[in-house]
């Protein structure tokens, strides 16, 4: 850090306390003691030292694929299950066992992540002959292993001659590879592109420091760096066939792992039983279209939902309609006590410009700590610029902005940094999503969409949250193309092709889980069942119910269920709960 020198320091302060400091305008909110947990829970501690230390493992075995990080998370989570069985589940208080058993169900979860991870590369490695030679290099060095230069780069020409070899027979003969599968292809591409940058870590770190390693691996590294490169994109564009940067290919689980995932989520029905679900909530949204195009004078929804994409704000005024739907969210559940705003919370977001190339995943809005917003550029050809304008319209838009800020997920992330923090250990989309979503169905039941082409722009995204059960699972069960998801999402929801098509990239580009798509409704169904649960039928207000719930912080609903009744939750935590009639 740079000091000031003693004498400028000195007059910096003297001018700084020259004047009398002056209160802002609009001072910050202090809360009140009474408003601060008092944390008196056993587990909150534990959770926070298994967090902080669990980085500390993964900072230090951070390579790709590499087995040594494997064995050290495997030893971790296995030395956290011991720990924990020296609490005495029966003694402890309700915050206690829900901190308890979300702890064992993520220790159990990431060890089976481990074995999922471990059979996806064993899969891929037939096609990455030599690689685990490189691997290992990286994690030797990550282990203060200092290389043989001399014999570090005898495995980098190896594993060069071995790639150039595969790679020539596979582009001779696309019918050679050891693997055929596109998808399998797709995966060892990113693995390799994961290699090879911590094959570069590795080698920047010896590099001109070590006269002996330069003379040795310059030439085999740089060698193997550019074989590297090009066997990845053979990979990509011969054998997975995604030479156009616009194609989308994702990688499915398969069947046994979504309901895997299902159960851990505590959700307890097949991935068959949840798609009809969506068709039925679909279904539900279409009739509710068909009436607001009615009323608009329009026979056909899709007709009404062109109308509607026509009324677009100005190039340049997207951000001043950000902030007058957002105060005007906030005002509502305000006003109507739903749920408790704190003052410091309003106005403590960012507003971002997402870029044109981000716009290529995420055509609309994002949210959380702060609110990254998509409208045209300058520099978009102009048929993605119609586009973009036609799907940022003021009535989708308005939908969006509570989803992304208050009373969704910016308020969530406020209560999250000051709530139950450890359990943003278990933070699932289930929780984040399904709230968001829960709003939007008490907003519109609430009659916040008050023309019927405000409605219409609610009734848009909720057809969207229910396609996208319809085409994430469908897609990891293997019966559905990434094609065919774009085309459910023109066709049955009303997309742009352009954001129908950057909707499914982003949801299979591997940044988020397979079940995220699926979270949005069915958390959000879950909320609304224990709205009904507890609200309606009179045992708690809106407030108390929601901000039980922010204060709990992130879990998944069925234990958010039981903390709310004041149950303590089965240790397992079993998929029990059937909260949707008829299913």
């Amino acid at each position: 850090m740079m000091r000031l020198a003693p004498r400028l320091l000195t007059f910096c302060l003297g001018a700084a306390l020259a004047g009398p400091i002056a209160a802002a305008d609009n001072p910050i909110a202090v809360p009140s003691l009474a408003a601060m947990p008092v944390n008196a829970q056993r587990l909150a501690p534990v959770l926070l030292r298994f967090e902080a230390d669990l980085a500390s493992v993964e900072h230090t075995h951070d390579v790709t694929a590499g087995p040594q990080r494997e064995a050290a998370l495997r030893s971790f989570y296995q030395g956290w299950q011991l720990r924990l069985r020296e609490f005495d589940y029966a003694t402890l208080a309700l915050e206690d066992q829900i901190d308890f058993a979300l702890l064992q169900r993520e220790l159990n979860y990431r060890l089976q992540q481990l074995d999922f991870e471990r059979r996806r590369y064993d899969q891929a490695a037939p096609l990455l002959p030599k690689v685990d030679t490189l691997i290992a290099l990286a994690e030797a060095r990550r282990a203060l292993q200092y290389a043989d230069a001399r014999h570090s780069a005898a495995t980098l020409d190896a594993a060069r001659k071995t790639l150039a070899d595969l790679q020539s027979r596979i582009d001779h003969d696309a019918k050679s590879a050891p693997v055929q599968s596109p998808i399998v292809a797709y995966r060892a591409a990113r693995l390799l592109d994961g290699v090879r940058e911590d094959l570069k870590d590795w080698y920047t770190f010896y590099n001109g420091y070590d006269p002996e390693f330069s003379w040795w691996n310059k030439q085999p590294y740089e060698a193997l760096d550019r074989q590297m490169e090009s066997y990845a994109k053979l990979l990509r564009d011969k054998l997975a066939g995604a030479s156009d940067p616009e194609t989308i290919i994702g990688d499915p689980i398969g069947r046994d792992a979504l309901e895997a995932g299902l159960q851990h989520e505590m959700i307890p029905y097949t991935p068959e039983q949840i798609i009809t679900l969506a068709e039925r909530e679909l279904a539900w949204c279409q009739g509710e279209m068909s009436k607001a195009a009615k009323d608009m004078g329009y026979s056909d929804w899709h007709q009404a939902l062109e109308k509607i994409k026509l009324d677009s704000p100005p190039l340049g005024e997207q951000p001043k309609l950000v902030v007058q739907l957002a105060d005007e969210a906030i005002d509502y559940v305000t006003r109507n006590d739903l749920v408790t705003v704190p003052e410091l919370a309003k106005r403590d977001w960012r507003m971002t410009m997402l870029t044109p190339e981000y716009q290529l995943q995420a055509p609309f809005f994002l949210g959380g700590e702060d609110v990254w917003v998509a409208y045209p550029t300058d520099s978009m050809p102009q048929d993605k610029r119609l586009m973009t304008m036609r799907g940022n319209n003021r009535y989708f838009s308005r939908a969006v902005v509570h989803h992304e800020l208050i009373p969704g997920h910016h308020l969530q992330y406020f209560y999250n940094q000051r709530y139950q923090p450890q359990r943003q250990l278990f933070d699932t989309p289930f929780w984040t999503e399904g709230w968001a979503l829960y709003w939007e169905f008490q907003l519109y039941d609430r009659g916040f969409a008050k023309s019927p082409e405000e409605k219409l722009g609610m009734l848009f995204w909720r057809s969207h949250r229910a396609a996208r059960i319809l085409f994430s699972l469908s897609f990891h069960m293997g019966k559905m193309t990434p094609q065919q998801a774009v085309d459910l999402l023109v066709t049955r929801v009303g997309h742009e092709r352009e954001n129908a098509a950057a909707e499914v990239r982003r949801s299979f580009a591997g940044d988020y889980g397979p079940l995220y798509q699926a979270a949005y409704m069915l958390g959000g169904l879950q909320f609304r069942a224990l709205h009904r649960e507890l609200v309606e039928s009179g045992k708690m207000s809106d407030r108390q119910f929601h901000d039980a719930i922010l204060m709990g912080g992130p879990m998944p609903v069925s234990v958010v269920r039981s903390r709310l009744r004041g149950e303590a939750p089965k240790a397992d935590l079993p998929a029990e709960w059937k909260f949707y009639e008829n299913l």
